[in-house]
């Protein structure tokens, strides 16, 4: 008797075929949204958005930078402390944002805290390597 007529018949599967119209199953996660799936449209403008908010975010942190060097040089004053400026900054860049994103028809109000620690975050790196290399 050879191997392969000792093998048990093979069960039949069930197939499940995906409905055109199949949508990601509701998620319940204590009053958050629904996911939402977005077109190709929405996915683009948001794409566009995003490389919007970040050159924005770093010009600013570039001028901020050319400016604490004009200002301060090699901030060697031991009066003023280098992480005050940088809230300094932060607060006036937060400003200068919420004002200049509308003109990118960038809606601030409805950033979130990850937003805006994104966008400030991108502001003081940009800030700090400019300084750096004004510095060099």
């Amino acid at each position: 008797m050879s191997k392969s007529s000792n093998k048990k018949p093979s069960v039949a599967k069930k197939e499940v075929k995906p409905a055109d119209d199949a949508q990601p199953a509701p998620t319940s996660s204590h009053g958050r949204s629904q996911f939402k799936m977005r077109t190709p449209e929405e996915k683009k403008q948001a794409h566009k958005e995003g490389i919007i908010k970040t050159a924005v975010a770093a010009i600013i942190g570039m001028v901020a930078g050319i400016i604490a060097y004009m200002q301060l040089g090699v901030g060697d004053d031991p009066t003023v402390k280098w992480y005050v400026i940088m809230m300094f900054i932060v607060g006036i860049s937060f400003y200068v944002m919420k004002l200049s994103f509308p003109l990118f028809k960038i809606k601030p109000k409805e950033f979130g805290f990850k937003d805006w620690f994104y966008v400030e975050f991108i502001v003081i790196d940009f800030c700090l390597v400019t300084w750096t290399l004004l510095l060099n």
